[in-house]
């Protein structure tokens, strides 16, 4: 089964390379940079879910 990436909309830069990609493969969650694909990291939806909320709540605001 090939794993089917997902990126944002909101991605930016002239080749859409500026983001991040999301798939679900195997039960996990899978994310790699757009510009480096061959380094991915696995995590859980509860670790994602733990991430987002706090990026939604501005936790890493300083960091951009």
């Amino acid at each position: 089964m090939e794993i089917q990436w997902r990126k944002s909309t909101k991605s930016s830069g002239p080749d859409g390379n500026n983001c991040l990609e999301l798939a679900e493969h195997n039960g996990e969650i899978l994310m790699r940079e757009s510009d480096h694909p061959g380094v991915v990291i696995h995590t859980t939806r509860a670790k994602l879910r733990a991430f987002l909320d706090g990026a939604k709540e501005g936790e890493f605001d300083n960091l951009a």
